[in-house]
């Protein structure tokens, strides 16, 4: 379930990050980006292993990123197939996607 998850981290390295969630046994789901200036990230890679497949967590890192733009007035441009896919299926969030 979602619920179960544990929650959300963001490693911030200035040009590059990545929201992170952790599993007890130590499995990772990630969803790494890219800054493009001061008002643009590329969303480039996500990757979700086993241990979180069916519980949503590739969502819920594209929701929290989506969140993040929104307050911070940022665009996104999903490169990645599984972003890019989340975006066309969630038109509420053409707010922060770079046209």
């Amino acid at each position: 379930m979602i619920e179960n998850l544990a929650e959300i981290e963001l490693e911030d390295n200035g040009s590059k990050g990545r929201y992170v969630l952790r599993e007890p046994g130590g499995a990772e789901a990630e969803m790494t980006f890219t800054r493009i200036g001061e008002h643009r990230i590329i969303i480039d890679h996500t990757e979700v292993p086993d241990a979180f497949r069916g519980q949503g967590a590739g969502l819920r890192l594209v929701t929290r990123a989506v969140e993040d733009a929104r307050a911070a007035g940022k665009k996104i441009i999903p490169l990645c197939p599984f972003a890019n896919a989340q975006f066309r299926r969630h038109p509420e969030w053409a707010d922060v996607l770079q046209g």
